[in-house]
């Protein structure tokens, strides 16, 4: 997988991983841990992914609020949780990840937008990202914000096997392998899983955002 598709699959797990902890009003760790529990990223997509979520929960509440400041008299609860999800991402990498360029991050919402969102989404989400970008080359923003580079104590040590569950042993040469998974699933996990599914509208059918 290219960098780009490596980047796109670890962009739209933030979102759904974000979208997990906003309905239900949670964004602790213990909740970020269930969902990387039940959908565990790649090795490959996994270190963005880590990267946004926790800059996004870092910097939440500054970047909740530009949100806001530039979506014309739209509070975050009126938004989509998709919609919202995903512009705390975009802005995010606009403000603080400086290694990105602008117009990447801003066509990258857009088009998770209308994949996961309304017909709406797309134009929606352009509309408010590109203002805080006129804004942002203006100078007139300010977000003390810090692209994190340790992980969260919940994702330290034995914890951070949420994340993977399956282990990594090595071989003989030295080369990192995975054993064979066991076939099936415990009903406990099962359930897990079940009850982790929320309904979330999307374009042609309904589906959920971590269901691609």
């Amino acid at each position: 997988m290219s960098v780009m598709g490596t980047r796109r699959k670890a962009r739209e797990l933030a979102m759904q991983a974000l979208f997990y902890m906003d309905m239900r009003s949670d964004f602790s760790e213990a909740t970020f841990g269930r969902f990387c529990a039940n959908f565990a990223p790649k090795p490959a997509v996994r270190p963005f992914f880590l990267r946004l979520v926790r800059g996004v929960l870092r910097s939440q509440s500054e970047l909740d609020a530009l949100i806001e400041r530039f979506s014309e008299n739209w509070s975050l609860g009126r938004m989509s949780g998709v919609d919202r999800n995903v512009m705390r991402i975009a802005v995010y990498e606009m403000v603080c990840c400086r290694d990105i360029p602008v117009k990447v991050s801003i066509n990258e919402a857009v088009d998770i937008g209308k994949k996961f969102g309304t017909e709406e989404s797309g134009a929606f989400i352009n509309g408010i990202v590109d203002s805080i970008r006129a804004a942002a080359e203006a100078g007139e923003l300010q977000l003390p914000c810090i692209d994190p580079e340790d992980p969260p104590s919940a994702l330290d040590g034995q914890d951070e096997e949420r994340l993977n569950p399956v282990a990594e042993n090595t071989n003989a040469d030295g080369e990192k392998k995975r054993p064979t998974p066991t076939p099936g699933r415990s009903k406990e996990k099962k359930k897990a899983v079940n009850s982790s599914r929320l309904v979330v509208k999307r374009k042609k059918k309904e589906q959920l955002p971590w269901e691609e």
